[in-house]
């Protein structure tokens, strides 16, 4: 157990990740982009068509790998987030530690999800404009309707990202709250993948799939009970 469990209640740590590395990862991100829609077809011509051509090829590939990446640093800060508040995070990693990982994860997952969604405006097959990547269900070249619950679940986990810095001032229970809204976000992440993703068929993709949603499901059933025997107990001895 972390000594400093003790001490430190899971309403009383504070966002550890500063605004400075939130900005570090979004011009990283914005950076890679334009490096490679902008520069690299523009500068090295021959190498842009040999690497992606007009068919649906690189930019196509790290969007997909991408996805996967965001997606699976969603999980892991699903799961120290509902670790924390069932209390099995005191057995492992400790609670401290399990909320400076599911608040980096989670802000790195959001910078890793708009490269993905951003690095298809190099491909030449589906043809996107930034409008269509920023507006829900604004995909018309490519399955509105999945990939547009894909774009609400990012908005959401926006949202809920960004509480880790204001919990003070909107106070615990509103942060609680708002909190429970990435339960959705994460399954519109996952109906999104499934939906609109052209892996999801794979075998490791639909392993990966099932024990994200298992996991969770597993995790949040014994919060559940964590939080209903003890009131029982307590009512029958009352």
């Amino acid at each position: 157990m972390d000594p400093r469990e003790k001490e430190v209640a899971f309403e009383d740590l504070e966002a550890t990740v500063p605004f400075s590395a939130i900005a570090g990862m979004l011009a990283s991100v914005l950076a890679g982009v334009f490096l490679a829609v902008v520069i690299v077809p523009r500068w090295a011509p021959n190498l842009a068509a040999t690497l992606f051509g007009d068919a649906p090829k690189a930019y196509w590939y790290l969007s997909r790998s991408s996805a996967f990446a965001a997606y699976g640093l969603l999980w892991i800060s699903m799961a120290m987030g509902i670790m924390i508040s069932n209390k099995m995070a005191r057995m492992w990693p400790g609670g401290p530690t399990a909320f400076d990982i599911h608040q980096f994860t989670s802000l790195l997952g959001l910078n890793i999800g708009l490269f993905h969604a951003l690095i298809l405006l190099g491909d030449r097959f589906i043809d996107y404009k930034l409008s269509q990547l920023l507006i829900p269900f604004g995909s018309v070249n490519y399955q509105p309707l999945s990939v547009g619950l894909g774009q609400i679940g990012f908005y959401v986990l926006i949202v809920v990202s960004l509480t880790f810095y204001v919990r003070k001032s909107i106070g615990h229970r509103a942060w609680r709250v708002i909190h429970y809204f990435s339960f959705g976000a994460f399954l519109l992440a996952m109906a999104h993948g499934l939906l609109a993703g052209t892996d999801s068929a794979h075998p490791l993709a639909v392993v990966a799939y099932a024990v994200s949603a298992v996991s969770l499901l597993f995790l949040s059933i014994y919060r559940i009970m964590v939080a209903v025997f003890p009131a029982k107990r307590r009512a029958r001895a009352n």
